[in-house]
């Protein structure tokens, strides 16, 4: 049997301001992605969302992100990869401490918004990742863009890493996301993501935004936890992957 794991970005909200629901689409995936206190999250919310995670029985990651609160980590940031490397460090050590008192096991790390999208395509950035990631702990697993420098670097680096698609995001030509200012970034009909996840697992292919077929490679699917349909898609996509004999299981 096929066996696919689904991911979710959570632990996003921030003292007082709530983003997502993270309760009700926890039981839904096998593997979370919980934030780190950069772009989104603080140290409450951190552990909030790893006692639910534990609780689920799901897989916990890392999701660290560039230090901007205000743009929830999706604006560009020109930082050094020497400094990005100390970034890595610091917040997936903090939510290793997190898992570590609670008595649960890190298992995978998976950069956030713009820090995930450059490291897509800029090989010093990735190798600063994979190098952090590797020396907090190489058997964690380095979740990356499909076919991107991120993925090349972790294996560079000796760690096992895990090709990801994302279920409610249109592609360009060349594999990456189409950006968020694009017509059309964000896939709103449900039924046609999954039909289009099944293509991708079964085939290795899908339908770029301009419309040409492009291969995509996919270990692990993301829905992104602070859209208004989390749940639902999540639930959509697990029925339909379950019903079509697929396993749910995570990467690591």
């Amino acid at each position: 049997m096929a066996s696919i794991d689904l991911n979710c970005d959570l632990g996003e909200s921030f003292g007082n301001y709530k983003i997502g629901n993270d309760e009700l689409v926890i039981p839904v995936v096998s593997s979370c992605n919980i934030a780190c206190g950069m772009h989104a999250g603080d140290p409450v919310v951190m552990g909030r969302t790893v006692d639910m995670a534990i609780a689920a029985g799901i897989s916990i990651g890392a999701h660290p992100g560039y230090p901007d609160l205000q743009g929830f980590g999706r604006r560009n940031m020109d930082i050094a990869p020497d400094d990005m490397y100390d970034y890595t460090l610091y917040q997936v050590g903090a939510l290793m401490a997190h898992c570590k008192a609670k008595g649960a096991r890190l298992a995978h790390v998976k950069p956030h918004g713009q820090f995930y999208n450059t490291a897509a395509v800029d090989m010093p950035l990735a190798e600063a990742i994979a190098s952090a990631v590797h020396d907090l702990d190489p058997t964690l697993v380095l979740v990356g863009l499909s076919g991107g420098c991120l993925i090349e670097a972790g294996k560079k680096a000796g760690l096992k890493v895990a090709n990801e698609f994302f279920a409610d995001r249109n592609y360009c030509d060349d594999g990456t996301l189409a950006p968020r200012s694009m017509p059309k970034a964000t896939i709103a009909g449900e039924s046609y993501a999954v039909e289009r996840l099944i293509k991708v697992i079964e085939e290795g292919k899908l339908i770029s935004i301009t419309g040409r077929e492009i291969e995509v490679a996919c270990d692990t699917v993301c829905v992104h936890g602070d859209n208004a349909r989390a749940l639902q898609f999540a639930q959509k996509i697990r029925n339909t992957l379950t019903a079509n004999g697929i396993n749910i299981a995570p990467v690591a």
